[in-house]
């Protein structure tokens, strides 16, 4: 997996991103942290890992996600929580989901047999399901979790889709730019192990809205 990047896009996780990059260390790929320049509490407890860190022009997930898809330089990158709730060890598989199936982008999904989550509470389980049918019945997406953003894909590809949300409506952004775009998505089934921290940054109520509305505006507008 030399031709992949680890895209990783990091807030206040000192205490969880240590441990991640030691899961990861046996792993032939490169990595790159995002992060904003202020966050020296994260910056400082990584200083000794080999590990390219990119400060994010501005603020938010969906920020830090695009300024890192237009820095990284290998064919594929990966989009990896810096919070220990992705299973290294799922990378291999999504891999050959890849190629396998000669897709452009690959997502890993708890919502299918033998998968699950550690994580999910009721709200957020119902949310994504609310979320991923309508993904599926407006967009004819194919993709069983739609904000599980554990997802492997095209660089080339992911940088022609002009992605814009900086918050966390880039979790649906992507798969429907690549859907319209004519790209092939596949999912991976997978299992999301808890929090190291404990915290979601996610709040489901007011972030489930915003996503919402932007899912309705995206069906009636090509944004």
């Amino acid at each position: 997996m030399n031709n992949l990047t680890l895209l990783i896009p990091a807030k206040n996780e000192k205490e969880s991103l240590p441990i991640v990059l030691d899961e990861l260390k046996d792993y032939n790929l490169k990595t790159l942290i995002v992060l904003e320049e202020e966050d020296k509490e994260t910056i400082e407890s990584i200083q000794n890992y080999n590990c390219k860190i990119l400060f994010q022009n501005g603020k938010g997930y969906g920020d830090a996600l695009i300024d890192g898809i237009n820095s990284v330089e290998t064919e594929l990158f990966c989009i990896f929580n810096a919070d220990g709730s992705f299973d290294p060890k799922e990378l291999t598989k999504m891999f050959d989901q890849l190629n396998n199936n000669q897709a452009d982008f690959v997502f890993a999904t708890r919502y299918e047999k033998n998968c699950g989550s550690d994580d999910d509470t009721i709200i957020t389980l119902v949310g994504n399901f609310i979320f991923t049918k309508i993904g599926n019945l407006f967009f004819d997406l194919n993709v069983t979790d739609i904000l599980y953003t554990y997802i492997i894909g095209n660089t080339s590809k992911a940088k022609n889709l002009s992605l814009k949300s900086k918050d966390f409506k880039f979790c649906v952004e992507l798969p429907i730019k690549a859907k319209r775009s004519g790209y092939k998505l596949v999912n991976s089934k997978a299992y999301e192990r808890s929090r190291i921290g404990g915290k979601k940054k996610v709040n489901p109520f007011r972030d489930g809205f915003i996503i919402l509305i932007y899912l309705i505006k995206l069906f009636f507008v090509r944004d």
